[in-house]
């Protein structure tokens, strides 16, 4: 099994805050991937993802993108300005060299779960189509999410992920643990990717704190809740061909390590 360790976002040590930096700074430390934060907006220029996939190239680091947190595919108002974030995403990803466009597909709002389901498949066909016309090389990976009120169970995000070809999931290990108020079996979670075809997966991890609503932030690791080396054993367990481990914790490249370490401790060997 591959296993591939990184950063949600410029690592915090280091010196020149920019993208390539970053890239840079990963592959000294010791990590394997890296995930370019668009959470505001989409404000890099082609030019500029164009030069960062150069870097990609140099140093064979892992890049995935966060589409902009200002997206809801369920709200009829929001959708195509919500859909053009995720494409404006999904193209400075393909010149960038990043595999996976991530985004939180929405919220149910005032819909039923089956209509909201309706409309984010709609828009997921809608925006397959732009990435293939244009033979963007990336997958939309559709996340977990971690509040009651947003789309996003594990089940949904698979539906979605078999109908839309373009479209994957992308598992968030705090989110699911969040949106079931910490009952969860990560084994059985995970089976259920397996199962439906996908050997080689995305993921986020980061200890959590929530509510009876779901989550409400992102903690470092000394938290215990999920308890990372127990979704480390059965990540080892689970017969993947490939994962993806990005650190959202607040102490992105401390933990982004310590999960490194957690994975050599079990048996792996990078």
């Amino acid at each position: 099994m591959k296993i591939l360790i990184g950063t949600a976002g410029i690592p915090i040590s280091t010196e020149e805050r920019s993208t390539a930096s970053g890239i840079r700074k990963v592959r000294e430390l010791g990590l394997h991937s890296m995930e370019v934060e668009f959470v505001r907006g989409v404000n890099m220029s082609p030019d500029k993802a164009s030069e960062i996939g150069r870097v990609q190239k140099e140093t064979g680091i892992k890049l995935s993108v966060h589409a902009p947190y200002y997206i809801n595919l369920c709200n009829p108002e929001k959708l195509k300005d919500s859909q053009k974030r995720i494409i404006d995403s999904a193209h400075r990803g393909h010149l960038m060299g990043a595999e996976v466009i991530v985004f939180h597909p929405g919220y149910y709002g005032k819909l039923g779960k089956e209509e909201a389901y309706d409309m984010v498949e709609s828009a997921c066909r809608e925006m397959a189509e732009v990435v293939e016309e244009n033979g963007w090389n990336v997958r939309l990976g559709l996340e977990t999410t971690g509040k009651v009120s947003q789309f996003g169970t594990l089940e949904e995000i698979l539906g979605i992920s078999r109908a839309v070809k373009v479209c994957i999931p992308v598992v968030d290990w705090a989110h699911l643990f969040a949106k079931y108020q910490g009952k969860i079996d990560f084994r059985k979670a995970l089976q259920k990717v397996t199962d439906a075809g996908y050997k080689s997966i995305h993921t986020h991890f980061s200890n959590i704190e929530f509510t009876d609503k779901g989550e409400r932030r992102h903690l470092t690791l000394g938290h215990k809740q999920p308890d990372f080396e127990e979704v480390a054993k059965v990540i080892l367990e689970s017969g993947l061909r490939e994962i993806n481990l990005i650190s959202e914790s607040p102490a992105i490249e401390k933990d982004a390590l310590i999960m490194k370490k957690m994975f050599e401790k079990l048996g792996h060997k990078f």
